[in-house]
């Protein structure tokens, strides 16, 4: 009985012509968007490529140590697409050096932005999915049993041996079943023009990742189907089913989201970055001194740093009332191609400095580190934090905080490429102690011969496999199913109720 009266409304919902323009429309905005979003990848790809190729030949063209030309870059995201999330909206360009620890607030961008096609890339298929789709599925559900009780054929049913619970669910799988048609042919139509361009490649993890976007999209229409099966099992007519259904999908599509992002408070506690400035500047400052105290204690009589070296190339001089000034000129300072004869005796005393110095500098950016981070979670991380806390209060919510960990767009899948940044700054800095770089004489001059870059480790990165992402999704799917079923529970209760 239960699969006759399935087969009974999915038929019903076929022949209308909601399903129709449900399947017309999310082909027409999927499809056209998956286009705009494709030239907008392609475009940012190629500003990837060329921002690798413009550091790797700055590298190049390094020639002493000291330089500090390396810089990591961070692919775009094919599923970014998706859902853009983070992707574009932070940093993907990282300077690695002794002298600081990277992180994604100090990241640049590379690469231009087509205003033009940041109007449209703002709109990513979830968000056609989160807008368009619930609003497909209040259409299915506003009548769904308020149509019924007012055409006389729900008194009808019931005058069956029919259990109201077996009309519910074939209702509920009918409606998801149709509901899937429009979502899975518009995804399928996307992922064809997807492949035609050769900038464009997913592996297998990332199908895998599409899947649970797939699977967190069904939960999220079945949210809002059940709030409308439930509002349709409430009222008696289907105009006021309607209405309220707008209503509510207003409220959580809309209003909601705008209103937690407009009325919580993003700014930071006053004075934390002042005072974050003031405790790094007097780490700097008191290591400036034994940097002094060491050239005083050293045999070349004087507290010249340079040691009278002389040559070709340049010296950097310091602002002492820059703090960035004073980070440079402390670990680099000279830089010279060829040296003058006279100034050979005086390039072991330099060495010796910058041995110092180098060592030294990596125990002061790890100090500053300490400080940083905890001032960098209070101005950034925690204000994003509270308000994707309040933004999960609505389906909306937690459905886009599902798909961008799904698409590796959220802020941890784009805090695992600095992490990552991190580990290879910290690879780099041990090559640099195994091979004595900052004593050697390649730290400051090349007449010897530039360095060989080549021999450096390379930076590599992996986004997470799906495992640790579905892992990271799984409190949020499980929140969306229990919404599900208190939805469901609540709208069979309320049905029994229902006097036809």
């Amino acid at each position: 009985m239960l699969t006759t009266l399935i087969h009974r409304e999915v038929l019903n919902n076929l022949m209308t012509f909601r399903f129709a323009a449900a399947v017309f429309i999310m082909l027409l905005l999927v499809v056209t968007n998956t286009n705009v979003l494709l030239q907008d990848y392609e475009q940012r790809l190629a500003g990837y490529n060329s921002a690798v190729k413009t550091h790797q030949q700055l590298l190049r063209t390094s020639k002493t140590y000291s330089e500090d030309t390396l810089v990591v870059d961070r692919q775009p995201n094919p599923l970014s697409i998706f859902n853009v999330g983070l992707d574009k909206r932070l940093g993907n360009e990282v300077w690695i050096s002794p002298n600081f620890v990277p992180t994604l607030w100090d990241a640049k961008t590379h690469g231009g932005d087509n205003p033009f096609l940041n109007v449209f890339t703002s709109i990513d298929l979830v968000f056609i999915f989160e807008v368009v789709l619930s609003l497909i599925a209040f259409m299915f559900a506003y009548d769904a049993i308020a149509g019924e009780r007012e055409q006389g054929t729900l008194r009808l049913l019931l005058t069956n041996p029919l259990r109201r619970a077996h009309i519910l669910i074939a209702k509920y799988i009918s409606a998801m079943l149709c509901l899937i048609v429009p979502l899975l042919l518009s995804l399928l139509f996307s992922l064809i023009l997807l492949m035609t361009s050769p900038s464009f490649f997913l592996s297998i993890h990332d199908f895998l990742c599409l899947g649970g976007i797939i699977f967190s999209s069904l939960a999220y229409l079945s949210v809002f189907y059940l709030i409308g099966m439930l509002i349709s099992a409430s009222t008696r007519s289907t105009s006021i089913a309607l209405m309220l259904s707008m209503f509510v999908w207003g409220f959580l599509v809309i209003v909601y989201p705008n209103m937690i992002l407009t009325a919580i408070e993003t700014t930071p506690p006053a004075g934390t970055g002042h005072s974050t400035y003031n405790q790094i500047k007097q780490i700097w400052e008191e290591f400036d001194r034994e940097r002094r105290q060491f050239l005083i204690d050293d045999s070349v009589p004087g507290e010249d740093w340079t040691f009278g070296i002389d040559g070709r190339g340049y010296s950097f001089s310091s602002r002492d009332n820059d703090l960035s000034a004073l980070m440079y000129y402390n670990q680099h300072g000279l830089y010279y191609e060829t040296l003058l004869d006279e100034s050979q005796p005086h390039v072991p005393h330099a060495q010796n400095y910058y041995r110092f110095v180098g060592r030294r500098t990596l125990d002061i950016a790890n100090k500053t580190w300490i400080v940083r981070k905890p001032a960098l979670e209070v101005i950034y991380a925690q204000p994003a934090s509270v308000e994707t806390s309040f933004l999960k209060l609505s389906p909306v919510g937690i459905y886009d905080a599902v798909t961008q960990a799904w698409a590796g767009t959220d802020i941890r899948g784009i805090r695992d490429f600095f992490e990552a940044a991190r580990r290879y700054r910290q690879t780099v800095l041990d090559y640099f102690y195994d091979t004595d770089a900052f004593g050697s004489r390649q730290w400051f001059s090349a007449d010897k011969g530039p360095v060989d870059w080549t021999m450096l480790p390379q930076f590599s990165f992996q986004s997470d496999n799906v495992i640790v992402k579905a892992k990271r999704v799984l409190p949020d799917i499980f929140l969306l199913l229990m919404i599900n079923a208190v939805l469901f529970t609540i709208t069979f209760l309320v049905f029994l109720k229902v006097e036809v």
